[in-house]
């Protein structure tokens, strides 16, 4: 069985790209921690970062790599996997795409507990999460939560360009400065920032950029009619509500404003189920649901966005939907943080301070006398102090 395995693992990792390595990740990977989960949308490059860990750290004989969903395990338990491959030496066990296999909690337990000299790196979806399963990893494992590219990533993907990552701080401290000595430096960098809001969120845009769209809706498709169902148990049937979701999305152009009551009886399900459904859809990081700044704790999102442009373009292209501008500006500008508001003035809020998003004749109108606030500005440069180009905050 190990020989199948070793095979396969070999044809695959002569063909991993050694050129970029996500590093932050990477060291979450090489953590004395014997037990590690790498979790994120399809696409993000969990795959590539595996095996880039195993070429980096291990010799070959000493790892083995294989896919949960491989035909070969169908009737075959992990644990008789890892247990022979131990018996024989090995030292670092990794299984892609771990959802895929049933009762994986279990048998991930048992192999720790069995083997405490094997090291155990596993990739899965978004949608894991470790304290719900029956057999509590929690205590166990240390998950981590793999981001699509930022577009300082995808500059360093796409041109090689290695640029500093930029603290919010000194976005707003020295935003105009320093968006000017970039596009000074990098004369390509706006029209790059606009290619990126278009496919630069996954690093399978420099397989076929042309391709792109088709291929990241074929994973969307996946995520909905696959992930979402076998990660969460829900019934099959209710797939339907997920698509005329996304559909009300693309149909709205613009932000969609939720109306708890109003969608709920549109979809046929209960508030209870729509708010689990627009959890579920969160977590999958296809949309991005924004809450309204208020002082009152709320569950209830204001508006949903798509979880980064990339989707909203992908689905707009199939959907046979032009997209709007004001749209794409605000996806873009909420995926660059974790914890982020809409506000009655402005439109974000991020901690204290307060953002208005628009193009690059956008004015200060909206923000008279407001304190501590700014104009994010589709635009190459600035040179107002409280006008910060879109772009810059990518660099994050």
């Amino acid at each position: 069985m190990l020989n199948y395995f070793r095979n396969k693992q070999a044809r695959i990792a002569r063909s991993v790209p050694e050129d970029f390595v996500r590093g932050a990740y990477m060291q979450r990977l090489v953590s004395s921690n014997r037990l590690v989960g790498i979790i994120g949308q399809r696409g993000v490059g969990k795959t590539t970062l595996l095996l880039q860990y195993l070429k980096k750290h291990f010799k070959v004989h000493e790892f083995l790599y294989f896919s949960a969903d491989d035909v070969y395990i169908t009737d075959t338990k992990l644990y008789d996997i890892a247990d022979e491959f131990s018996r024989l030496g090995g030292k670092v066990l990794v299984i892609d795409e771990i959802h895929k296999y049933n009762n994986w909690p279990q048998e991930i337990k048992n192999i720790y507990d069995s083997f405490p000299e094997l090291i155990i790196r596993f990739s899965g979806s978004s949608m894991l999460n470790l304290l719900y399963e029956k057999y509590d990893l929690s205590r166990r494992c240390v998950t981590v939560s793999m981001d699509t590219l930022s577009f300082n990533e995808y500059l360093t993907l796409n041109r090689g360009d290695k640029l500093p990552i930029l603290p919010l701080d000194d976005i707003l401290a020295k935003g105009p400065d320093i968006s000017l000595e970039l596009a000074l430096t990098h004369s390509n960098i706006y029209s790059d920032f606009k290619d990126y809001l278009i496919y630069g969120a996954y690093p399978f845009f420099r397989e076929d950029k042309n391709e792109f769209k088709n291929k990241l809706f074929n994973a969307l498709q996946k995520i909905i009619n696959e992930d979402i169902p076998s990660c969460n148990r829900i019934d099959y049937s209710q797939i339907s509500v997920f698509k005329k979701l996304i559909a009300k999305l693309i149909e709205a152009r613009l932000p969609y404003k939720v109306n708890v009551s109003k969608l709920a009886q549109e979809l046929g399900i209960t508030h209870p189920t729509l708010n689990t459904y627009l959890e579920m859809l969160r977590e999958s990081n296809l949309f991005r649901p924004i809450k309204k700044y208020t002082t009152k704790i709320s569950k209830k999102p204001a508006k949903l966005l798509f979880g980064n442009t990339n989707i909203l373009h992908a689905y707009s292209d199939e959907f046979g939907v032009e997209v709007n501008t004001g749209t794409v500006r605000e996806t873009f500008f909420v995926s660059c943080f974790k914890d982020i508001y809409y506000s009655d003035v402005g439109d974000f809020r991020v901690k204290d301070i307060i953002f208005e998003i628009g193009g690059r004749n956008k004015t200060f109108k909206q923000l008279k006398d407001v304190k501590n606030s700014y104009l994010v500005v589709d635009t190459d440069y600035t040179t107002d102090s409280r006008k910060i180009p879109l772009w810059l905050f990518g660099m994050m």
